[in-house]
Order: C-alpha cells, then sequence, then structure tokens
C-alpha cells in the first residue's frame, strides 16, 4: 500500500470514529490473500448467499428433506432417498401387468360370438403414493422412470399394438389380407418427445415412412387373389309346391300337374396354401306328382359331387399363397421394435421433463437467497437511514432491489410449477387434483457420469448402428419388399388350372299304385326308400368322372405388369430410405456429440464465472463491513452472483439433456438407465431402474 493511499485511509479513519488501524490491517491482510490468489472463506452471516448449486449437491442432502428419525452418535442418519426406498420396499404392492386374452375357444358356438377386451385401468400405480411425504413428492430420477413406465398413457397405447398384431396373424393365416400395425411413435399424447435446446440432434426414427407396420396403401401385398383357407359348410333347404296347367295331357297324363318338392342341399369347399381347392357337395330331392306316367311316387334322388383344382402357373406355391402371413410376421417383429423405439422416446422425454425440474427448482432456490439478500439489505438501510448515516436514495435503490428480486422469483416459480405439471402428467394415467396441486421435490440433483463423453464418435456410431430400433425396423421392411417381389412377379403368368371331378347319383321311391302305364311300364326294380338311394349314390354304379385343364391368358396384361414395376420401384425407394436412415444416424450421433461436448464447456465456463462472482461478492461483502463499500455495491455483487449461479444451473441442466440426448442417439437409453423391455411390455416393474 502506497504512502498517498496510506494516508486516505487514515483521514477516513478519523472521520469514522477512530478505527483506521483495524480497517488497514483487514484491507492489508485482504489484499494480500488476493495477490497470493487465496480463496476467501464462505460468508456465514445474514443475508449471505448459501454455496452454489455444484456444492450443495456434494454437501448437502437433497432440498427440503424432512429430518430423518433420530439415530444412535455410531451410525450417520440415512438421507432422504435412502428413507424414500425403504418406504417403497415395505409398503409397494404390484400393479396388475397388462394382459389382454385372445379370442381363442373350442367351444362350436365361440367363433359366432363377439369378443371384448378387458375394461382400462385407469388407476395411477401405487408406486406414486409410496413416493409422497407430507404433502410433497419426492422423486428421483429412477422414480420417474418407473412410474412413467406403468403409468404413461402413451406406452399403454402401444401395447395394445401387440394384441392387434397378432390378430393380424390371425386373420392371415386364414387367407385374409394383412391390414398392419400403426408402429408410429406416439409424439403428443403427453407433452410429446424432442431433444432438449441444447441437446443437439432431434428424433430419426423415420417411422413415418414405415406407413401402417411397414404396409402402404400400394403394389405392396399384390399379386395372384390368396383364397381363404377357413373351411366354409354351405347349407341349403327348400319346400316347394307347384301346380302347373298342360297344354298337352298326353305329356303328363293329367291336365293340371302338381308336384311337391322337397330339397335339401350341402356343401364343403376349403383352400390350402399350396394354391388346392377341395369342394364336395351332396344334394338330395324328394318330389311328389299326380302325373299317373310316373313309375314311383314319390321319387327320391341324389347326387354327390367332388372336385380338387390345382393351379400350375399364377397361384400356385406358397411364397403366393402365404404372402400375407410372412407381411404378418415382420409386422410383429416391427412392433416389438418400435415398442423399444417407444420407451427409448418415452424414457428419454421423461429424463429431460426431470432436468427441466431439477433446473427450475434450483433456480427458485437462487431467486429465493436473493430476495431474502435484497430484504435484509433494505432492513438495514432503513436503519441506517434513521440515523441518517446514508442517504434516502440508498433506500430508494434497496426497494427497487426488493421489486426486482420479488418479480425474477415470481417468474422462477410459474416456471417451476409448469416443470412440475409437466412431469407429473406423463408419469400419472388420471388426472388427481391433489396430485396436481402437490410440489415434487427432486432427489437426483445431478446426473452419474456418461460413459459416451468419452468415447470416439466412430465407437459410437458402432454403437448407434448394433442398438437402435430404427435400423431393425427397416431390415425388416426390406425383407417385406423383397418377399412381396415374389407374389407380384406369380401374378404375371397366365392362369393355368389343373380340375378333377367326380359325381355320383342315386334313385329310389316306392311304386306308383296310380300308374296308368302297361303293367311292363309300371315294373321297376329300383330301392324304394333312402338306405337304397344312398348305396346306389356311392357304389359306383351311376359315376361320373372328368379330368381337364383350364387356360387362361390375359393378351396384354397391362394391370398386373403397371403393378409389378411399381413394385420394383418402390423397393428401390425402399433401399434409397435405408441408405437415408443410416446417414441419419450418422448425423445425429455427430451432432449428439458435438452437442454434449459444448455442453460441458459451457459448464465449465459457467462454474468459472460463477465462483468469480462468489469471489467478487465476499470480497465486496468485506469490504462493506470495513467501511471501504456501500450497501449497494454489495448488492449489485450479489445480484451478479446470483446471474451466474442461474446461468450455471442453466448449463447444468443442459449438460444433463445433452447426455440423455446422447444416450438416445446411440440407442443405449434403456441399457444406461436399468430399464427392462419385459417390464415396459407388462406395465408392471419387477426390476428397479
Amino acid at each position: 500500500m502506497n504512502r498517498s493511499r496510506a494516508k486516505q485511509w487514515k483521514k477516513n479513519s478519523v472521520e469514522w470514529g477512530g478505527v483506521e488501524m483495524g480497517a488497514a490491517a483487514a484491507m492489508v491482510l485482504l489484499h494480500a490473500s488476493l495477490a497470493l490468489g487465496a480463496q476467501p472463506p464462505a460468508a456465514t452471516g445474514p443475508g449471505t448467499p448459501a454455496p452454489s448449486t455444484a456444492a450443495n449437491q456434494q454437501t448437502t442432502a437433497a432440498p427440503e428433506a424432512p429430518a430423518p428419525a433420530a439415530t444412535t452418535p455410531a451410525q450417520a442418519p440415512p438421507t432422504l432417498a435412502q428413507q424414500m426406498l425403504q418406504q417403497q420396499q415395505q409398503t409397494i404392492t404390484s400393479p396388475q401387468p397388462f394382459y389382454v386374452p385372445l379370442p381363442h375357444s373350442h367351444k362350436p358356438f365361440s367363433p359366432y360370438l363377439p369378443s371384448t377386451a378387458p375394461p382400462l385401468n385407469l388407476n395411477n400405480s401405487p408406486l406414486l403414493d409410496n413416493l409422497i411425504r407430507d404433502g410433497k413428492l419426492y422423486i428421483s430420477l429412477h422414480d420417474a422412470i418407473a412410474l412413467a413406465i406403468e403409468n404413461n398413457l402413451d406406452l399403454a397405447y402401444f401395447r395394445y399394438n401387440f394384441p392387434i398384431a397378432q390378430m393380424d396373424l390371425a386373420r392371415t393365416k386364414a387367407g385374409g389380407q394383412a391390414n398392419g400395425v400403426n408402429t408410429n411413435i406416439v409424439q403428443s399424447t403427453q407433452g410429446g418427445f424432442g431433444a432438449g435446446t441444447s441437446s443437439g440432434g432431434g428424433s430419426s426414427s423415420g417411422l413415418a415412412a414405415a406407413g401402417a407396420g411397414g404396409i402402404v396403401t400400394s403394389a405392396l401385398g399384390a399379386g395372384a387373389p390368396v383364397p381363404s383357407f377357413d373351411p366354409y359348410l354351405t347349407f341349403q333347404g327348400l319346400v316347394d309346391h307347384t301346380v302347373r296347367q298342360e297344354e298337352n295331357i298326353f305329356q303328363y297324363g293329367t291336365p293340371v300337374l302338381m308336384n311337391n318338392t322337397i330339397e335339401g342341399l350341402g356343401s364343403f369347399s376349403q383352400s390350402f396354401p399350396l394354391g388346392t381347392n377341395l369342394y364336395i357337395a351332396y344334394s338330395g330331392q324328394r318330389v311328389a306328382s299326380n302325373s299317373p306316367y310316373n313309375v314311383i311316387n314319390p321319387t327320391l334322388n341324389t347326387q354327390f359331387e367332388a372336385e380338387i383344382t390345382q393351379p400350375l402357373l399364377a397361384g400356385f406355391g406358397l411364397a403366393s399363397n402365404e404372402r400375407y402371413i410372412h407381411i404378418a410376421k415382420r409386422n410383429m417383429e416391427i412392433t416389438n421394435l418400435a415398442f423399444k423405439a417407444q420407451v427409448i422416446a418415452t424414457v428419454t422425454q421423461i429424463e429431460d421433463y426431470y432436468w427441466d425440474l431439477v433446473g427450475a427448482y434450483e433456480d427458485e432456490q437462487i431467486k429465493e437467497r436473493s430476495l431474502d439478500f435484497a430484504k435484509q439489505t433494505l432492513a438495514d438501510d432503513q436503519k441506517q437511514l434513521q440515523l441518517n448515516a446514508i442517504p434516502a436514495m440508498q433506500v430508494m435503490k434497496d426497494e427497487s432491489a426488493v421489486a426486482t428480486s420479488e418479480g425474477d422469483l415470481t417468474v422462477s416459480r410459474a416456471n417451476l410449477r409448469l416443470y412440475e405439471l409437466q412431469l407429473k402428467n406423463a408419469l400419472t394415467r388420471s388426472d388427481d387434483p391433489l396430485i396436481d396441486e402437490m410440489p415434487v421435490i427432486p432427489l437426483d440433483l445431478k446426473g452419474a457420469a456418461d460413459a459416451n463423453a468419452s468415447k470416439l464418435v466412430d465407437d459410437l456410431i458402432a454403437e448407434a448402428e448394433k442398438n437402435r430400433p430404427e435400423v431393425g425396423i427397416y431390415e425388416q421392411q426390406a425383407e417385406i419388399q423383397r418377399a412381396n417381389l415374389k407374389g407380384v412377379n406369380s401374378e404375371l403368368l397366365p392362369t393355368l388350372n389343373m380340375y378333377g371331378f367326380y359325381a355320383g347319383a342315386g334313385i329310389a321311391g316306392p311304386k306308383n299304385p296310380y300308374c296308368d302305364l302297361s303293367p311292363a311300364e309300371c315294373a321297376t326294380t329300383l330301392p324304394t326308400g333312402f338306405p337304397g338311394m344312398l348305396e346306389n349314390t356311392f357304389d359306383y354304379s351311376a359315376p361320373e368322372y372328368q379330368v381337364g385343364m383350364t387356360l387362361q391368358i390375359n393378351l396384354r396384361n397391362r394391370v398386373v405388369k403397371a403393378d409389378q414395376f411399381r413394385a420394383v420401384l418402390q423397393y428401390r425407394q425402399s433401399q434409397i430410405t435405408s441408405e437415408e436412415q443410416q446417414k441419419n444416424i450418422l448425423f445425429d450421433v455427430r451432432n449428439s456429440q458435438f452437442a454434449l461436448q459444448q455442453a460441458q464447456a459451457r459448464v465449465q465456463a459457467a462454474q468459472q464465472a460463477r465462483d468469480l462472482a462468489q469471489r467478487t461478492f465476499d470480497i465486496t461483502k468485506q469490504e462493506q463491513q470495513l467501511g471501504a463499500k456501500s450497501s449497494y455495491d454489495t448488492l449489485s455483487a450479489e445480484n451478479d452472483l446470483a446471474v451466474a449461479e442461474s446461468a450455471l444451473d442453466a448449463a447444468q441442466t443442459n449438460y444433463e439433456k445433452a447426455k440423455v440426448d446422447i444416450d438416445r442417439a446411440t440407442g443405449e437409453t434403456l441399457e444406461r438407465m436399468g430399464v427392462s423391455i419385459d417390464d415396459a411390455k407388462s406395465g408392471v416393474v419387477t426390476h428397479a431402474p
């Protein structure tokens, strides 16, 4: 310290009441500590801001934690997270897993009765109640993920795609066309999915190109008509009474011919995957007439016929007739992969919401400390004003600072309220007013280290190509397109069918007592009843058999040719889409890694700025106590510290969300968070994340 400055300090010491020696000594020590780079000790007096967010995470328990139960001096009291975990283990009851019984029964009338699914369970899982203490919801990141698995409506909606896919397969096994499964990722029912503002690349799942589970309304699935593989029984019966005037009495022997006819017809048909079709029919007839020329009356006759048809060109083979079955099986694989993508999207969304909540929660604490300090400064200056030690303008500046801090705190609390509602909305099935109004206390204030931060980009890309479900989805879609070409090519061929036909007939009836013919003509050797008629039908006494071929050629074949060539073009498009998917993955991984590196650098810069602001505040506070600075200078330094702490809090939040996004980009979200895909399918967490 130079001589002129020492004189100035001496002059001031006289004005301040003879305390120059103590102040000078304190200033010497203060500047010496700055010269040596020593960190000033944290102030603990009234109105002094609390340590930084990072310090709180390392040295204090979760915010607003209830006082732990009394323990012996030799034991450390359990943390709030440990208390909550113990409470969950003691009281948690598992909800019912998701299960939809498929309509299948051997009862004869079951296929003709409507089926229904179990009613929805819209009650929140018991885990939510186990996280509530003293009217507040204490939740960790893993708790949030577990609640999402059990309660999130996006996942609950997607689970119904599994029985839908199974029913689609059952439909195709009967020869029906595959309707497909809507495997698009749900993005809007509970807040949507998207990367954080600094997280880099967004989702590149590309599922919108998949249509309904890989099936689009186009040439996909085209080919020769697929017959029904279900057997069909057909019955027809009739009773007919006919009265007809005859113009020639010699034709029937009566001027008015009356016939009473009873007829029945039954048929059976079934097709098989090779294209083979079997048709069997049996008909019977009883005709009673008043004609005297009939030798037997009533007349009983039956006919049996069986026909087998086999396509030889178009419509032949398993590839053509089971193509819908293959599509449905591929769609089931796509459904499984798409569900994994939905779980990744939901977990990523929950993680983003959680870190937004943590950031808003700590920002509110920063704003509260800033307001408390401004109020304390105002109270101290008001006392000084009463002693006429400071001008009134200083108090007005303090009041302005209090008003500004109150406005900042109001905005911060509104943001916290928004993020609380956003998270609770994503973690509950039904709206509960009590839950809506309940404060949320995050237990995890800082995420674990992410191994992806130190990996090479080539390793990250390799992980993404192995783990991301979109890769498997596009592989399944390529197989569907490739198999579709075979079905369309079969339809190009002419229709050539070979068939074999056999029929047998039988006739019987009692002798007509009113026969008006000669005795020789009225004589008959036909059986008189049904047994003899049936025997004649099947004893090869009146057979008919036929073997033949039918050939049908479309001389221009333009419709089928257009479908076939369109299928080839769509296959090329699918190859382009697959290549585009690979490029998107490369871009997404690189972009996420860049975003992670930038977010990490911002955290380091914000931490340094916060430490500098803390040191500046401590120095200014000490200088104020020594009389070298005014309370307004200290208030300004505290405001700068609050701004720096808020910036650090925002940078830390973006860094956590960047770690979340790179896990999504590499497809490692579920593995890193310990999420079981089986638990996600059942909707019941049996393995804690």
